[in-house]
């Protein structure tokens, strides 16, 4: 408070007498009220009596206050608590703590905010949302209004691929990603999805925890040799490359066969493909492109001198390995434009198997190795020793590695340090072909098994090694070569001449027995 001001304060309240003596006197510090802390007892006083003129001086006060600026009255008020002793600051801290809470998403909408208050709330998870609900009417006008059940399936679905994936399969996708039309339901629709689908995820987990499934069987009845060396699929399609040098197309929904590809004069040992081509390794050694919708061939690549046993390719490169213990890395600028940038040696044995991103390679070799790479230099990085016998196959994808062996292990390692963070053991054979996501390992071997591994116990090194292999799933008759699996299923090929569809989503419930489903069998019979 300013010095004339402060004066002119005093010299009013003088003028007011004994009346304004005395509240000088309520104001000021009185010796025997505060808490003096010393050697000796403690020692205080109640406050004195209230006189009959204290409503009458606290009006006068009153008064003063209001005529003053915020700024005063705020520097007037820190005066008159500095003088009160500590149990006055609890009472009026207990009375100015509901006075300073404010119910925000009430007050925003009033304020012509409402879009500011639905942002807020729409960064809750579930079971705050719902609390948020029983608030008060407002919060549930709030939520109801902003669709915000509706934004938080849209949140999941675009963040977790097994909400993707059920929202496709289940057909409610439709109603999703959309602006308000007649069309929407309600938010009280998207209110009642969400615990249905948290439950739908709960079972497909069960599902795979406890090995239940459906069961589909391609029976591929190859004209000569007998074996699926190779498979990818998606949500249309199965693509498969046979050990009677043939590529087939299956329909994904009926099984049927919708095309036959010919041109290796070997086995087709790898394959991959996209939405404009397919890329095929065969023991022919040849590397052929084939363009997906007419089956017609685009280009053929030779280089390596024995089977091309293993290819990857993504963003304009693509990296090929083979028998002859060579890795070769090429830039694809089209289907019909591929030049070769660079040949990689080191492994002493044949190279079974390459991935990569953009900052590895990684390939694994029979000679026990497996080899990293620079992908923008391939310059060498490092190797990676530990299993004991030849690898046949392995999977990387952000800095972790998976490869399995003929030792019959399966090893973890971190790309960066090139530590084995874990070895899984429960194979019989060979293990053939691995894969894994954020949740689980699966793997197939030449015992017949696939293995489904919990991944985040696997990468914990308290975790019991008896409780890392969550089921075996046992069907194929033969060596298993080849799997791909997502959130719902596993596709497999053996050289049993089958493809397996084990079906994790769409199980049985009439008394099956747990683990086994009835199988359907699709025989295609060559024309």
């Amino acid at each position: 408070m300013e010095p004339e001001m402060e004066d002119k304060t005093l010299e009013m309240m003088n003028t007011s007498g004994m009346e304004s003596q005395n509240l000088v006197d309520d104001l000021s510090p009185k010796k025997n009220t505060v808490l003096k802390l010393s050697n000796g007892p403690v020692v205080g006083s109640r406050k004195r009596p209230s006189e009959g003129n204290y409503e009458k001086e606290k009006e006068h006060c009153i008064a003063l206050f209001d005529q003053w600026s915020e700024a005063d009255q705020v520097e007037f008020v820190e005066r008159l608590i500095s003088r009160m002793c500590h149990y006055q600051h609890g009472h009026i801290n207990s009375y100015l703590k509901p006075m300073l809470q404010r119910d925000f998403i009430t007050a925003l909408p009033a304020q012509g905010l409402d879009h500011i208050a639905e942002n807020i709330l729409s960064f809750l998870d579930a079971r705050s949302l719902c609390a948020a609900e029983l608030v008060c009417k407002e919060w549930q006008r709030v939520i109801s209004e902003g669709m915000l059940w509706k934004k938080l399936i849209e949140r999941m679905v675009r963040t977790d691929p097994l909400w993707k994936g059920l929202s496709e399969r289940h057909q409610w996708e439709k109603y999703l990603f959309k602006n308000r039309t007649a069309e929407v339901p309600p938010n009280s629709y998207y209110h009642s999805l969400y615990p249905k689908i948290i439950q739908d995820i709960e079972t497909i987990e069960a599902n795979w925890r406890c090995g239940r499934h459906n069961l589909q069987r391609i029976q591929c009845r190859s004209e000569n040799s007998k074996g699926v060396y190779c498979l990818q699929y998606d949500d249309d399609k199965i693509i498969s490359g046979l050990r009677d040098n043939s590529i087939k197309i299956w329909d994904k929904q009926s099984l049927e066969c919708l095309k036959i590809l010919t041109g290796h004069t070997g086995s087709v040992l790898c394959l991959q493909y996209d939405e404009r081509v397919i890329v095929t390794g065969s023991s022919d050694s040849t590397v052929r492109v084939w363009e997906v919708t007419t089956g017609e061939v685009l280009n053929t690549l030779i280089h390596h001198n024995e089977a091309v046993l293993h290819l990857r390719f993504a963003n304009g490169l693509m990296v090929t390995c083979s028998k002859d213990r060579s890795i070769a890395v090429w830039d694809m600028a089209s289907p019909t434009d591929i030049s070769l940038r660079r040949v990689l040696v080191g492994h002493r044995a044949a190279v079974n198997v390459v991935d990569f991103d953009d900052k590895y390679i990684v390939s694994a070799s029979g000679d026990r190795t497996i080899k990293v790479w620079s992908t923008s230099t391939c310059e060498f990085v490092r190797t990676l020793n530990g299993h004991k016998r030849g690898i046949a196959c392995l999977q990387y994808r952000d800095r972790l590695v998976v490869s399995g062996s003929s030792d019959n292990t399966i090893r973890l390692w971190d790309i960066e340090c090139g530590a084995c963070l874990r070895v899984l053991e429960g194979h019989e054979e060979l293990v053939r072909c691995i894969r894994f996501d954020n949740k689980r390992i699966v793997s197939g071997a030449y015992d017949g098994k696939i293995k489904v591994w919990d991944l985040q116990a696997a990468l914990d090194p308290r975790a019991p090694a008896s409780t890392l292999c969550l089921r075996t799933l046992v069907e194929h008759s033969g060596r298993v070569f080849r799997l791909q699996f997502d959130e719902f299923q596993i596709i497999s090929s053996s050289h049993d001449d089958t493809i397996l569809i084990w079906d994790f989503l769409n199980v049985s419930t009439n008394g099956q027995s747990e683990g086994r489903s009835p199988s359907r069998t699709y025989t295609y019979i060559s024309r």
